[in-house]
């Protein structure tokens, strides 16, 4: 095998159309994907906060009534909060795996700053093991900060951690001795990772980004996945980044790659059924979040915008349809994750949304694109 060292400091990997793809899926192929973060919710009838332990069982079901009516993708989210249940992604995808046949595995995502490459690589790799090859991981800075002081990482070190983690993972994906050296960990000498996949590029690795160019061209630099975290605003302002990832990867001497989008959405029987459904917790949740980051409070027009022309994907079958369609076309990708919950939504309201996303949902789009 090959040893692989770290590049010289600035300098871009040396290209090689060998190394692993975000999927290998043919080109123009749809994925339909849904995402959650594990939040701490409440029971339908609005009189009982459920407790970490049950919100993970129940996340467990979400995952595997997903993989039940035709979804092709689940993402488990990393937060170090109260109001959220998950903080290791990978044991609550492999719960989910254990009880699943088809359905993909991903972080979403992976705080890689406030970890170390080596150990995420071997509990994906692990994960992709016991699934028989579903497993996929999805890096990333994350929105919250609190696995910095959790983990004893300095936030004057943010920058210069997820480089010196990204440019050490893309090493250790490829399977091979590693030699690298950083300022962030310990130096590797010829050091050999376990366990290896069956993948003959090892896992399928994405990059999320929220929007930057600088994250686009990172991604590119390592031939990775792209996957965009759109929250707000019109997805399509969006297309100038994954329009610049494609040019850097065929200028960095990759076959193409895929993009991917990650939004929130929300799916009922109807358009009124899911903003009544939807709004308080999605008032709640913002509010809540506003009062960390000084945000001024939501109001019901700012919620109409985001469903009419934003980033929410929230409706009856046939409105999330057609703007899951609008959004992947003017992007062009060809995976799709709905973030599916939001604060406190019940557990009821997310089953009865997961169904209809891929019972109805994924086929509605399918057909739409096939006659754009």
């Amino acid at each position: 095998m090959t040893e692989l060292s770290a590049p010289h400091p600035g300098a871009a990997p040396t290209p090689n159309p060998s190394t692993p793809l975000a999927d290998s899926l043919t080109e123009g192929v749809i994925e339909f994907g849904l995402h959650t973060f594990g939040d701490v919710t409440q029971d339908a009838a609005g009189t009982r906060v459920l407790d970490h332990p049950e919100v993970l069982r129940n996340l467990v079901s979400e995952g595997v009534l997903a993989d039940q009516v035709g979804v092709d993708v689940i993402g488990i989210g990393e937060h170090h909060r109260p109001d959220y249940s998950v903080s290791a992604p990978d044991v609550v995808l492999a719960a989910i795996g254990a009880q699943t046949e088809r359905i993909k595995l991903i972080s979403a995502v992976t705080v890689l700053s406030s970890d170390d490459p080596v150990r995420v690589y071997q509990r994906f790799a692990t994960l992709d093991g016991i699934t028989s090859g579903r497993a996929e991981v999805s890096l990333g800075r994350g929105s919250f900060i609190e696995s910095f002081p959790l983990f004893g990482y300095d936030l004057n070190d943010y920058e210069v951690l997820f480089e010196e983690k990204l440019e050490l993972f893309d090493h250790v994906r490829r399977e091979e001795p590693v030699t690298w050296s950083g300022t962030t960990r310990g130096a590797l000498e010829r050091q050999s990772i376990f366990p290896t996949t069956a993948h003959e590029d090892g896992v399928p690795t994405w990059v999320a980004v929220g929007g930057s160019p600088e994250s686009a061209i990172r991604a590119a630099r390592y031939g990775m996945g792209l996957e965009l975290a759109i929250i707000g605003g019109a997805p399509q302002r969006f297309a100038p980044f994954a329009d610049l990832y494609r040019k850097q990867i065929e200028a960095n001497g990759f076959a193409p790659r895929r993009v991917a989008v990650h939004s929130h959405g929300f799916v009922a029987n109807t358009d009124e059924e899911a903003m009544e459904r939807y709004y308080p917790y999605w008032h709640n949740a913002i509010s809540t979040l506003g009062r960390e980051r000084g945000w001024p409070a939501p109001s019901p027009e700012q919620f109409a915008q985001e469903v009419r022309h934003g980033a929410l994907h929230l409706g009856g079958p046939e409105t999330v349809a057609r703007k899951i369609a609008n959004t992947v076309k003017s992007l062009g990708a060809t995976r799709f994750g709905m973030k599916y919950g939001n604060g406190r939504l019940p557990h009821e309201y997310m089953m009865e949304s997961i169904e209809l996303y891929g019972t109805r949902v994924k086929p509605l789009v399918l057909d739409m694109l096939s006659e754009s």
